[in-house]
């Protein structure tokens, strides 16, 4: 077990060091810890090296008392970089995860050498705000059941969701004990809260750093126009787009996503000049 100590908090980390030339930093979605990225460890792993965490609020870290903002998670991820001496790093986030990594983009950009963005927004919308307002208010009445569906349903496709009912109800066996547990809850509502002041809009077109941006065709939570705008702001990003695929795009196309990651982050600034 690898503890970084942050300030007055221990943060969960597990570092796969194979020695090789590429380092790939994996960033959780809000829900998520260190364990949801487990299934691809061995693709990923046999080319790069891998830095998994969980945020505060998350998984195995420590647990907040107060309120944050995700401005915390950022700066915990840039010293637990210089703890291991991590100079430079493929940065990769999903959802929340994401908008901590485009936080950290912009403030320490020199640290990356590649950033990758899945089901991202450059701020967090009316939309978004009011999608975990409710979340935080069912979260409050400590009904687990109630909680995975006004959460879960929303963040797969129709398609998906409808086609593989075993493995969500599979999903639903394991969350509800969870969701029914008042500290993960209260953990919830903090993260959620944490992201409401995320706005790198300003940002976005100082970000130099060689970008993916990876959006998905039937995400209901952060829309393929939102990820559209990220790419057409930051000069150094490419777009690519999940067909038939919500919100939780490494679930929904695990072999496109693995495919994805390692073709970006192995590929070598080729000159491909036609």
């Amino acid at each position: 077990m690898s503890v970084f100590r942050y300030q007055d908090k221990s943060v969960f980390y597990l570092f796969d060091d194979k020695q090789h030339a590429k380092t790939l930093v994996i960033l959780n979605g809000i829900m998520m810890s260190h364990k949801s990225w487990e299934v691809f460890l061995p693709a990923f792993l046999a080319d790069m090296n891998v830095l998994r965490l969980d945020f505060l609020d998350q998984g195995l870290s420590d647990k907040m008392q107060s309120g944050y903002t995700q401005a915390i998670q950022v700066d915990l991820l840039k010293g637990l970089l210089d703890a291991l001496s991590l100079e430079k790093v493929h940065l990769m986030g999903i959802s929340y995860g994401g908008s901590v990594a485009l936080q950290f983009a912009a403030k320490h950009q020199d640290r990356l050498e590649s950033l990758l963005l899945f089901n991202v927004a450059a701020y967090t919308t009316p939309w978004l705000r009011d999608i975990g307002c409710g979340w935080n208010r069912v979260a409050a009445t400590r009904d687990g059941e109630m909680y995975y569906h006004i959460t879960i349903p929303y963040i797969y496709s129709p398609q998906f969701y409808q086609k593989r009912q075993d493995w969500m109800e599979q999903r639903k066996a394991k969350l509800v004990p969870l969701f029914s547990d008042p500290a993960f809850l209260d953990a919830m509502i903090r993260l959620t809260n944490s992201a409401e002041t995320h706005d790198v809009r300003q940002a976005l077109p100082t970000i130099t750093t060689k970008t993916l941006i990876v959006a998905s065709e039937q995400d209901y939570l952060t829309p393929l126009h939102e990820q559209k705008a990220i790419a057409e702001t930051m000069p150094n990003a490419d777009l690519v787009v999940f067909p038939s695929c919500g919100h939780a795009s490494m679930y929904e196309k695990p072999r496109l996503f693995v495919t994805t990651v390692k073709g970006f982050v192995l590929e070598n600034d080729g000159d491909y000049t036609i």
